[in-house]
């Protein structure tokens, strides 16, 4: 069970990475669930760019076929510490930030 404290690690890639044949989003999260961390996203985004420079955006005309993907996964520091160093390996390109989050979890209660 998660306390109040966590962290958020955020890792920025493209999405056309990959890693043993599938979306390397795809697979970091298939891991998370696997080692039980408490919970991650996987985001698109619309345009952006990274260290070589070059623009990605989803505008008609200048459809990009690898936009920038945002992988999110929340759990305590040593989780997510333990965790990034099982998937670092399998990021070839792209970069991860980790940070200190304030945890409010909501629930329904009603079965």
């Amino acid at each position: 069970m998660l306390g109040s404290e966590g962290h958020v690690l955020r890792i920025f890639l493209g999405e056309t990475d990959k890693h043993q044949g599938v979306p390397l989003y795809e697979w970091i999260l298939r891991k998370a669930k696997e080692h039980g961390l408490s919970g991650g996203t996987a985001l698109r985004g619309i345009a952006g760019f990274g260290a070589h420079s070059q623009m990605h955006s989803s505008k008609i005309l200048d459809i990009s076929t690898n936009l920038p993907i945002i992988v999110e996964i929340i759990d305590t520091p040593e989780k997510i510490e333990h965790f990034l160093l099982m998937i670092e390996e399998a990021i070839k390109e792209g970069l991860a930030t980790v940070e200190p989050a304030q945890i409010r979890l909501y629930r329904n209660t009603k079965t």
